[in-house]
């Protein structure tokens, strides 16, 4: 009898042959990234990994569903297996049990009638136990695929989603805050590879962002363990945002803002072969997120902004970020943005927001990267 991980997916087994098997193949090349010792096959369906395996690591790999730890036999050896099993589970100390057989493969018997022998064979090992489908003290699971056969007793969860990287790279604004860590952690879980992105508005920031920002993606590294924060000094915010005050253009402030660091968000995305930018924008969380600003705000993208929590009110955001561990080190201290105006406009228009930055000249100043 030999230990094996059985590693199970979702998505990955609804797509094409040719699709498949390449993402499966990303997906065990992302395992073998965070964990070099594991050994991997695939078959459809399923993921084996034999060797150094730490399942703390496997539960962050996008696109595992669940795994289990197994003891493997041949399918001949199955009864001498499944006691040898059963006695290592310390069933003779249980009440109740449940078997669950699950068959893939051409047999002789049906999975019923497999789990009927299996079951007798249990009790007549143990006398006292007897059958409780529902909340059993023991439950034993049997996977039987062709002439092999996988013994496991509990199911992990794990993350889910897609393989990463199968779907290419995209730039994530990072602010340190609640929101865009979450919001560059949700497409990770549809396959994209996240390049952070960290705009340092000088002059309007301190160094207290940028460090609670880098704390944050130090979490984000548990699933996606090449991650790391992208630094562009940006000054030229700070000079707009004092000419804005002069002009009593205050209220456009956090508009234009934006607007900026899409330009350099975009630019970035260019120079690195990015697909799109991600934020961290939900409609109506703050002034700038309003259904109208964000009009204004998207007219200056030429590439795709991605928004996956644009829906999500604050307690649905809050709860990801503590299931990911984002959430400690977004809250850690830090100064808020010095340029935020007391007024702030929820519904800018458009033509006026161009007329100011073709006054100041914001979108012929050579962007930071």
């Amino acid at each position: 009898m030999t230990k094996k991980w059985l590693v199970r997916y979702s998505e990955i087994f609804l797509k094409s042959d040719p699709v498949r098997r390449r993402w499966e193949n990303q997906l065990m090349d992302n395992i073998r990234d965070v964990m070099p010792d594991a050994r991997t096959r695939s078959e459809r369906g399923r993921i084996w990994l034999e060797g150094d395996v730490d399942p703390t690591l496997l539960k962050n790999i996008f696109g595992v569903v669940s795994f289990s730890k197994v003891d493997h036999v041949h399918l001949k050896d199955l009864e001498s297996g499944l006691l040898t099993y059963c006695h290592t589970l310390g069933m003779e100390k249980a009440r109740t049990f449940a078997l669950r057989i699950k068959r893939v493969g051409s047999h002789p018997f049906t999975s019923q009638e497999k789990a009927v022998d299996c079951g007798n064979l249990i009790r007549k090992e143990f006398s006292a136990l007897k059958v409780n489908l529902a909340t059993p003290d023991k439950e034993i699971f049997i996977e039987i695929r062709g002439d092999d056969c996988y013994f496991f007793d509990s199911v992990t969860g794990a993350v889910g989603g897609l393989p990463l990287a199968v779907e290419g790279t995209l730039v994530s604004l990072i602010s340190g805050g609640i929101d865009s860590p979450v919001a560059a952690w949700m497409m990770m879980k549809r396959g994209c590879r996240i390049v952070p992105l960290y705009v340092n508005l000088e002059g309007v920031l301190d160094e207290s962002n940028y460090i609670r920002a880098q704390q944050v993606i130090g979490a984000l590294r548990s699933y996606q363990p090449d991650i790391a924060l992208q630094v562009v000094t940006d000054s030229y915010l700070s000079s707009a945002w004092q000419e804005l005050m002069q002009s009593g253009q205050e209220r456009y402030t956090c508009i234009f803002c934006k607007r900026r660091m899409y330009r350099v968000a975009e630019a970035f995305a260019r120079n690195v072969g990015a697909k799109g930018v991600v934020t961290g924008e939900s409609i109506g969380q703050v002034a700038s997120q309003t259904l109208d600003n964000l009009m204004v705000l998207n007219d200056v993208a030429q590439i795709p902004v991605y928004r996956p929590l644009i829906g999500f009110d604050k307690d649905e955001i809050i709860r990801i970020a503590r299931e990911i561990g984002t959430y400690l080190p977004s809250i850690s201290k830090a100064s808020g943005c010095r340029a935020v105006p007391k007024k702030p406009s929820t519904s800018a228009s458009l033509k006026m927001v161009k007329g100011i930055e073709q006054h100041m000249g914001a979108s012929s100043i050579r962007l930071p990267v």
